[in-house]
């Protein structure tokens, strides 16, 4: 448990002190377990590893204010977790809404930052927008998921009030495959219910998400979507106009997320050293296809130098 900027975070660590410090930040919706492939083959191959359930989430401190959420206090929290573990720079990786936070921290602490991953989640210039106008413009009056948590009460009820099957309607479903509810009303009416867990999760390690799913509930994860514009404002002029170190983007060929997070306009907000690898699979790489996120991520490591 590391106290820092304000709350305490429960953190997974391993590997050496004073080895080079690589932080795994977990998206939506997960935990530090997510990169329970990862830790060990990286702290394994020589580098300090340092995942936490981030706020909101797992044994982590859950602020009640939505503004507790930015990605201010976000990438705060992973300096304050650099400064507990003595580490000048960390190369940052992040899956899902935990690449919202790795590619902040480079612009908002560029000297804390000696490199970056983003996993199913590519570098996004900022709009030109308020980010939910953009997407109301994009998808008019087409539900879309990230509009629908903005509103504090529907999605938290209808997320915590099964968390088994939340879980595994969100990782586990044909997100294309129609819903058999005739008039659906929330998010998860709008997904079909596979019945199983996917190839790549047994029932032990799901279990693992919906007992710590079932004690926090979900209304610290959707804060972070609710911060959407909050992030926007907070960006306007960062202390770094754009992301100078080195850069990597992990994805998935069948990702739906893809769509809307176009990588066209990636060298708008990188200009140091960039790279993308797209793999065959999905949108949760690290535990749909580990040992090929390891490799990509070790190979990566494997060409900075730092401290």
């Amino acid at each position: 448990m590391i106290a820092t900027n304000g709350v305490t975070l429960q953190v997974t660590e391993a590997g050496d002190a004073g080895a080079p410090v690589v932080v795994l930040l977990h998206g939506f919706p997960e935990l530090a377990y997510t990169w329970r492939h990862q830790i060990p083959a990286l702290a394994a191959a020589g580098y300090h590893v340092v995942a936490p359930d981030q706020r909101g989430y797992g044994g982590s401190s859950a602020p009640a204010e939505v503004d507790a959420y930015t990605v201010a206090d976000l990438s705060a929290d992973v300096v304050g977790l650099l400064d507990e573990v003595g580490a000048e720079k960390a190369v940052l990786v992040g899956h899902d809404f935990g690449g919202v936070v790795a590619w902040g921290a480079p612009l908002l602490h560029p000297d804390r930052v000696a490199g970056v991953v983003g996993i199913s989640f590519p570098p996004v210039p900022r709009p030109r927008v308020p980010t939910t106008q953009a997407f109301r413009r994009l998808f008019g009056d087409e539900f879309f998921y990230i509009l629908y948590f903005q509103d504090v009460g529907p999605a938290d009820r209808e997320l915590a009030a099964d968390p088994a099957t939340t879980l595994r309607k969100i990782m586990a479903a044909d997100l294309t495959a129609p819903s058999s509810v005739p008039n659906p009303t929330g998010f998860l009416d709008r997904i079909a219910d596979p019945g199983h867990l996917p190839p790549w999760l047994s029932a032990a390690e799901f279990e693992h998400y919906v007992t710590a799913f079932a004690r926090s509930g979900f209304t610290g994860p959707l804060n972070w979507y609710r911060c959407f514009d909050r992030n926007w404002e907070l960006t306007a002029s960062p202390p770094a106009a754009a992301i100078t170190a080195p850069a990597l983007f992990i994805g998935g060929h069948e990702d739906p997320t893809l769509a809307y997070t176009p990588r066209d306009r990636v060298r708008d907000i990188v200009t140091g050293e960039y790279r993308e690898v797209l793999l065959d699979g999905g949108h949760w790489l690290p535990e749909e296809r580990p040992a090929d996120v390891t490799a990509t991520l070790l190979e990566f490591l494997g060409t900075l130098e730092w401290p």
